[in-house]
């Protein structure tokens, strides 16, 4: 049987907008494939920049970002009479497993086995995704209806960015409008497909983790308000640059926006990550880039994951030619990934 894209199960009864789309038909999609178990494959996200970190309006954050179809999390679930973890991240998502359980009403009995996992702390949204496909594996199992804004609060996923859940949802360059005062899951107000053509060459240090935990509360709480201006210029790029460039397939536009967008975020959180970068060795790299004319460069969320955006696949295999020496640097050659996670009946 071919792979089931999220995206495109019906949405069930309870909740609404993009989040929704993903819901009781899940279940009922998987039925004849739960006896074997399934498999879930669901895709990593970049995370461009926070659209008003001022907030003034009412409503906080907002994010853009962009679902790769790499790094990626892959797991298989069995049928099983007690939780059983296996591989990368085991402790991480037998962790994610309870929770999502306790939030099913179930007891979570199943044979988790992670095949792949995303770098953690490393600017991929790696716990949501994790925690998703993990949810999602024993929704399927157990025959319940799956809504990822739902478990969303029960995962304590999507406190700041609504990017990381409509990527497992729908993929695509995605735009959200932050938390409300209530607190309330950010809603996402665009998703584009992102050009088949473009590349992303992502920059990883291996020597390093970017800002998380305590450290990230701690960084939100201490840090001056940020500028209402600067909020008002970023939401305006985005508007007025970034969107358009990506419905006219203009690489070059999309890229400066991203650029400069990263550049009032990054500076606005060098005291806590050692600079506009986190690490040092990925911001030679992307000075090296900006030297060279690329338009589009900067860091996924904290850190320390770096990028640049080309408009061609052999266009980027050339920059990671130029780029590639001994260090801890690795790079890889991302697509955009216009679909969400993947659930496959064994």
């Amino acid at each position: 049987m071919e792979g089931i894209d999220v995206a495109q199960i019906p949405s069930g009864q309870g909740g609404s907008g993009i989040a929704a789309d993903l819901a009781s038909g899940l279940a009922l999609d998987l039925a004849s494939g739960l006896a074997s178990g399934l498999r879930v494959h669901a895709p990593a996200r970049l995370h461009f920049g926070f659209l008003d970190l001022h907030g003034g309006l009412g409503r906080r954050f907002g994010s853009i970002g962009l679902a790769l179809d790499q790094p990626a999390v892959t797991l298989t679930a069995r049928p099983s009479d007690h939780l059983d973890v296996t591989g990368p991240e085991a402790r991480r998502a037998a962790a994610y497993a309870l929770a999502a359980a306790t939030h099913l009403g179930i007891p979570g009995h199943a044979a988790l086995a992670i095949e792949s996992a995303i770098p953690a702390h490393a600017g991929f949204g790696s716990g949501t995704q994790l925690a998703l496909s993990v949810a999602a594996a024993l929704a399927g199992l157990a025959g319940r209806p799956f809504a990822p804004e739902d478990f969303a609060n029960a995962l304590d996923r999507g406190n700041r960015s609504g990017v990381g859940l409509a990527a497992f949802t729908h993929g695509g360059l995605i735009v959200d409008a932050g938390r409300d005062p209530e607190g309330n899951p950010p809603p996402v107000i665009a998703r584009l497909a992102y050009p088949e053509a473009w590349r992303v060459v992502l920059i990883l240090d291996t020597g390093m983790t970017g800002v998380h935990g305590s450290r990230e509360v701690a960084a939100f709480r201490d840090l001056p308000r940020f500028p209402e201006a600067q909020a008002a210029e970023i939401c305006r790029i985005v508007l007025m640059q970034v969107l358009p460039a990506v419905v006219t397939a203009e690489p070059d536009g999309f890229g400066a926006g991203i650029t400069r967008i990263q550049g009032l975020i990054g500076d606005h959180f060098a005291p806590h990550q050692g600079g506009r970068y986190a690490s040092p060795a990925v911001a030679e790299a992307l000075a090296a880039i900006a030297a060279e004319g690329i338009a589009g460069y900067g860091q996924s969320s904290w850190g320390p994951t770096g990028f640049a955006l080309l408009p061609s696949e052999a266009e980027a295999r050339a920059l990671v030619a130029r780029l590639e020496r001994p260090g801890p640097l690795r790079f890889l050659i991302a697509r955009g990934r216009n679909t969400g996670a993947a659930v496959t009946p064994l």
